[in-house]
C-alpha cells in the first residue's frame, strides 16, 4: 500500500515537473487524478516513448541528430537503444537495460529513471524535487510504517531512534574513523616519499643543472617515473615468486652438436612442400581441363552451314553423313 501511494506522488511529480518544463507532450492533456498520471508514465506506449526521447533530447542537444537518424533506420528498436547509450553516458542506466526504456520493468524503477533524467533538464531541477502538500505530509506520518515511530516520538520512553538508524549512526562514526586512520596513514606516506625523493635529487648532479631539469626532467616526471618503477618491480617480484622461481633454478639443457638431424628434417619438409606444391598444381590443372573440355563440349565454336555449333552436334552431323555416304554407296 505504501509503495503504491509513493508511486503516485512520484507520478504526480514528473507530471507538475513537465508541466513546468514546458514540454508540448503533455500540453492539453490536464490530467487530475494521479492513477492517470501513472498510466501515462509507467506502461509501455508511443506516447511514454516520446516523451523520454523529448527529455533526452532536452539534455543532449546532439541526441536530435541521434534520433533523426533512428527513425530513419529499419531497426525497430533503434530509438531505444539510442536512449539507451545516453542514459548509460548519464551513468544512470546500462546499455541493455531495454525494459527501462521500453518500460516494461517496476514502475517505481521508471519513476525514479525519469526523474533522474528531469534533473538534468536545464530550468527543470527545482520543478522536480520532492513536493507535498499539507495532506500528503499526513498521509506519509500517518502510513501504517511510521506510526509506531510517531507513537513512540510523542511519548518517548527510549531512545526513539530506530534500530535501522542506529546501525547507520554507528557505522558513520566507524567510517569516520576509519576515514581519519586512513588519511593519518596517507600523509604518513606522501612525507616519507617526499623525503625519499628530495634524497633522491640530491644524490643526481643532473637535476642541479636548472637548464636541463627544465627541459628534460621535471619533480612530477620523477615522481611518476619512480611510481612506475615501483609497480614494474612489484609485478616482477610477484611473477618470479609464482612463475619464474622453479625454471631460474633448473640446469641449463644440453644441445648436441650434430646438426645432420635438422638438415635431414629441412630436406625432407622441402622435399614435402614442393610435392604439395606439385599436387596443388597438378588440382589446378586438372580444373583447368576439366572446364576447357566442358567448354568444348557446350560452346558453339565450330562452323558449319553457315553457323556455329558445339563439337557434340558437330561430331553427330559428321557420323550421321557418313552413314548417309555408306549408304549411298552400298545402293
Amino acid at each position: 500500500m505504501a509503495g503504491a501511494l509513493k508511486e503516485k506522488e512520484l507520478a504526480q511529480q514528473l507530471y507538475a515537473a513537465l508541466q513546468a518544463a514546458s514540454c508540448p507532450l503533455v500540453d492539453g492533456l490536464y490530467l487530475q487524478e494521479a492513477d492517470s498520471m501513472l498510466q501515462l508514465f509507467c506502461p509501455p506506449s508511443q506516447h511514454r516513448t516520446e516523451i523520454l526521447a523529448w527529455i533526452c533530447s532536452s539534455i543532449s542537444p546532439s541526441f536530435a541528430n541521434s534520433k533523426a537518424m533512428a527513425m530513419r533506420s529499419k531497426e525497430p528498436d533503434a530509438l531505444n537503444k539510442e536512449m539507451a547509450m545516453l542514459g548509460q553516458e548519464l551513468m544512470l542506466c546500462k546499455a541493455g537495460d531495454m525494459d527501462l526504456i521500453k518500460g516494461e520493468t517496476n514502475p517505481y524503477r521508471q519513476l525514479q529513471f525519469l526523474e533522474q533524467l528531469l534533473t538534468l533538464v536545464p530550468g527543470c531541477k527545482t520543478s522536480c524535487g520532492h513536493k507535498m502538500d499539507e495532506e500528503m505530509l499526513l498521509n506519509e506520518l500517518y502510513s501504517a510504517e511510521n506510526l509506531p515511530h510517531l507513537t513512540e516520538m510523542l511519548n518517548p520512553t527510549f531512545d526513539p531512534w530506530p534500530a535501522h538508524m542506529k546501525a547507520l549512526h554507528k557505522g558513520a562514526k566507524l567510517y569516520s574513523k576509519q576515514t581519519q586512520n586512513e588519511a593519518t596513514d596517507i600523509a604518513s606516506l606522501l612525507q616519507s616519499t617526499q623525503s625519499a625523493l628530495m634524497e633522491l635529487q640530491s644524490e643526481c648532479e643532473f637535476l642541479s643543472n636548472e637548464a636541463q631539469s627544465a627541459a628534460i626532467f621535471s619533480p612530477s616526471s620523477l615522481r611518476v617515473a619512480a611510481g612506475d618503477l615501483q609497480q614494474l618491480m612489484a609485478t616482477f617480484s610477484h611473477v618470479y615468486e609464482t612463475d619464474l622461481r622453479s625454471y631460474c633454478s633448473r640446469d641449463h639443457p644440453s644441445f648436441s652438436s650434430d646438426s645432420n638431424v635438422f638438415q635431414r628434417v629441412h630436406q625432407l619438409l622441402l622435399a614435402c612442400n614442393t610435392e604439395l606444391e606439385m599436387l596443388n598444381e597438378l588440382s589446378e590443372a586438372s580444373v583447368y581441363m576439366n572446364e576447357e573440355v566442358n567448354k568444348l563440349q557446350t560452346e558453339p565454336r565450330y562452323w558449319c552451314r553457315g553457323e556455329k555449333r558445339p563439337l557434340p552436334d558437330q561430331l553427330e552431323a559428321l557420323i550421321r553423313r557418313s552413314k548417309e555416304l555408306l549408304t549411298l554407296l552400298h545402293i
